[in-house]
């Protein structure tokens, strides 16, 4: 069975600002549970990991590890839950703080954890045959164990969102990755240290989050000026579609909602009416409730929404916000449910309760989002019997196909140009839908045989590592 080393910034149940934190958290058990590979992973110490965790780990070695011409401490610990084994890399100095990410020397403290992992190999009992870095944050691991174990150790590079690359100031890489200068040009890119760069300059294989998203990151739009490379690359580049925990996000037995449930909407609707009963809404469970579940920032699309909101809400809607993010939306938003008291909600805040009582209370989903590598809350909201309404880009696109109601195909509504009009249209035309029933019946039933547990994903990641190790051992003809 292939061996494999996980390597990320973030992991559930441990810590975590986003997604990615999901996958790491779920993405080895799913490997493991198919019997596909052996993976372990390692993370930062951070301070933010509450000693619920920390009083389970055990420190197994101390080692130092070269930051230029810096010597600096790190202790592994290892902790096994739910059958995987974790190793997280401690140094009080990088990982004592507050917070995981913003700090003026994020590039350092990701060169140290970097340089950590692959040293760290020594130090434990087991041998991978691929190292697998995620994201920025462990591109210059990919990088290192390529420039430390040439031909030994294989390496695949997954970009989450090539939109945040780890970026350095030139002389960084004398300053704290001090390698020989032959080694330069898979660091730098465009006169900067680029970490998300060597990782895939470095890596066997590349991957992403999505089919579409792996396509998209070629063009000068999406690449954020890593396009070249990737095209450079395109053989090694894959989209893997993400997945989600199926067995964490199940409305049957949700403790957060009021009325567990599987596919009876009479439930679904004790949940709506229990939504609009504690929001303030005028309760009634058959007028259509929209939500959206984000960060509110403009990559969310929450520009096309702030323009069509008002208009829309003419109708007989309601629509409930829940998120945290730019001032501009922040007011924009409080304005409109101040405005529209009895059918608009704006919660200014984010906890998971709240989000699944969302989830199990509406009937639409907003995600038009300018780009999303894959996305989850989409795949969420299917979940939870919620139909989704999206823009085609990245995950979304490979996840929800348009309604049809002439072949009575697709689980949700989608729109293709980044247009606040195409919203408001595509969101009339889903309410024109679920008006009527033979229609909303087709589209429902679409939405609950919607399946995106990790199963297939693990396959498609457990045929990768295949592909790299046989090629490694293929014989000469």
């Amino acid at each position: 069975m292939k061996k494999i080393l996980f390597t990320a910034s973030e992991c559930t149940p441990f810590v975590k600002t986003g997604g990615l934190a999901d996958v790491i958290g779920s993405l080895p058990q799913a490997l493991q549970n198919e019997g596909l590979c052996e993976v372990r992973v390692v993370l930062p110490l951070y301070d933010e990991i509450s000693s619920e965790w920390t009083e389970q780990m055990e420190k197994t070695a101390d080692f130092q590890v070269q930051v230029g011409w810096r010597s600096q401490e790190a202790s592994l610990y290892e902790l096994k839950h739910e059958g995987v084994t974790y190793y997280f890399i401690g140094n009080d100095y990088y990982y004592t703080r507050k917070g995981i990410y913003g700090y003026y020397d994020d590039g350092e403290r990701f060169v140290f954890f970097s340089r950590a992992v692959v040293e760290a190999l020594q130090h434990i009992d087991y041998e991978p045959d691929i190292l697998h870095g995620h994201d920025w944050q462990t591109g210059l691991a990919v990088a290192f164990a390529k420039i430390f174990h040439p031909g030994n150790l294989k390496t695949v590079f997954t970009i989450h969102n090539i939109k945040y690359q780890g970026l350095m100031p030139h002389h960084a890489f004398n300053d704290l990755i001090q390698l020989p200068l032959e080694h330069f040009g898979g660091f730098e890119w465009n006169g900067m240290i680029n970490c998300m760069k060597s990782g895939i300059f470095h890596a066997d294989k590349i991957t992403t989050v999505s089919p579409s998203y792996a396509e998209e990151i070629k063009d000068p739009f999406y690449g954020e000026s890593l396009h070249p490379l990737l095209r450079e690359r395109n053989a090694d580049l894959s989209g893997v579609i993400n997945g989600i925990n199926a067995e964490d996000y199940n409305p049957m037995k949700d403790p957060n909602i009021p009325v567990n449930y599987s596919h009876s909407r009479v439930k679904k609707k004790e949940n709506k009416e229990a939504l609009q009963e504690e929001l303030g809404l005028h309760v009634n469970r058959d007028i259509p409730v929209y939500i959206a579940i984000s960060r509110l920032v403009e990559q969310k699309g929450f520009h096309l929404l702030e323009r069509i909101l008002d208009e829309f809400l003419q109708q007989e809607v309601q629509v409930i916000i829940l998120g945290t993010g730019e001032y501009e939306f922040e007011e924009s938003f409080k304005h409109l449910a101040w405005k529209h008291q009895s059918k608009m909600a704006t919660l200014l805040k984010f906890d998971e309760g709240t989000a699944r009582k969302l989830y199990a209370g509406a009937d639409f989903f907003l995600m038009p989002s300018k780009f999303e590598p894959c996305g989850l809350s989409q795949l969420i909201a299917l979940r939870y019997k919620t139909v989704p309404i999206v823009r085609e880009t990245g995950g979304l696109k490979d996840t929800v196909q348009p309604f049809n109601e002439i072949t009575g195909e697709g689980n949700g509504f989608s729109f293709t140009n980044y247009n606040a009009h195409d919203l408001l249209s595509v969101m009339n035309y889903s309410l024109s839908i679920y008006h009527q029933p033979n229609l909303w019946d087709k589209l429902i039933k679409n939405v609950n045989k919607s399946q995106f547990s990790w199963k297939e994903s693990a396959k498609a990641y457990a045929g990768i590592y295949s592909g790299l190790t046989e090629t490694e051992t293929a014989p000469e003809e």
